[in-house]
């Protein structure tokens, strides 16, 4: 009998380890349950301020938009300095906040979705003043494509481009994109972003968005369909470069427009599509296509970043202006 009562004893006393152990258990997770939810609380909490200080920024650049004259578009308007002013922001926020904001002049970027035609009898050809653009830019630094790498990108982006699937003779099209080790379809519509052109033959990373020491296309293109004209009040000296072959193959005159349109003594002049010919002193009428520019700017890109410490979320969105109408034509969070 004291043997029986023995082994009990044991067994109790295994028991009550057991039962002690598992509560600690169920203690440990508990805790640690709650800190789960009360950091996904905090960092939904912070996630809500932080979207909020980036919308504040995305407002604040509309308004300057809205005030901006809509006639001319110049490197001297108050939306290209508005990143200059964001760290004053803070100012508005009692939580520390603040937010950076920049707009970008779509309209100073090559239209890649301008590359063919859309519409009309020449549906799905080339507009060949464009295709000539690109051909310049690919071919000027920072790329300094041979001609053969040139065939192959223009053809590759017109194939994806056009409703059908016939495939140029260095482009692409079904045939070669669906027996890839990853095959996709090709769109034959317009490019719906600029990382869709990752998908292209020919196009890699490094080409579209740079090394870090050099630039890639996605600087110098944009997705929006408007006119195909460029501002030259804003383009990029590469941009400028391709417009035309006497700019491609003279560099000063480059060097000259745009010292001359960052001078604020001639900001009154950029209103007129043709103030080239007084910066490059020439009275040729050839220099550049008037039909391809333009001096002021309907699409932009708002960017803005709502920060707290070190914390951030991200506001980016392209509108569209028509003199005082501002339309929101696509906008993301991040």
């Amino acid at each position: 009998m004291a043997a029986i009562l023995k082994n009990d004893k044991g067994v109790a006393l295994i028991l009550t380890i057991t039962l002690i152990g598992l509560m600690v258990i169920m203690i440990l997770e508990f805790s640690k349950s709650t800190r789960t939810s009360l950091y996904e609380t905090t960092n939904f909490s912070d996630g809500i301020r932080l979207e909020a200080i980036a919308k504040s920024g995305f407002n604040c650049a509309l308004a300057v938009l809205y005030e901006d004259d809509p006639g001319v578009d110049t490197l001297q308007d108050d939306w290209v300095t508005l990143g200059q002013y964001s760290a004053t922001s803070s100012s508005m926020f009692d939580n520390d906040g603040n937010f950076q904001t920049e707009i970008t002049d779509l309209s100073g970027k090559i239209q890649i979705n301008r590359l063919i035609y859309r519409t009309g009898e020449h549906k799905g050809e080339y507009d060949q003043k464009q295709k000539d653009i690109l051909t310049r830019l690919l071919s000027n630094p920072p790329f300094s494509m041979d001609q053969e790498k040139i065939n192959e990108i223009t053809d590759s982006i017109k194939d994806w481009l056009d409703e059908d699937n016939d495939q140029d003779l260095h482009g692409a099209e079904n045939s070669y994109y669906m027996y890839l080790d990853h095959p996709y379809s090709c769109r034959n519509g317009p490019f719906e972003s600029i990382d869709e052109l990752l998908l292209v033959k020919g196009i890699s990373p490094e080409l579209l968005y740079g090394t870090g020491e050099t630039a890639g296309l996605a600087k110098y293109l944009t997705i929006i369909q408007g006119d195909g004209r460029i501002n030259i009040n804003t383009a990029d000296r590469d941009v400028l470069a391709s417009l035309s072959e006497d700019l491609e193959s003279d560099s000063g005159m480059v060097d000259e427009m745009i010292a001359y349109r960052n001078d604020v003594k001639n900001l009154s002049n950029l209103n007129k599509t043709d103030w080239y010919k007084t910066a490059t002193n020439t009275t040729s009428e050839n220099i550049i296509d008037q039909s391809l520019i333009a001096i002021k700017s309907s699409y932009f890109e708002i960017t803005s970043k709502g920060i707290r410490g070190d914390r951030s979320r991200t506001v980016i969105g392209d509108i569209k202006r028509e003199g005082k109408n501002l339309t929101l034509l696509w906008w993301n969070i991040m």
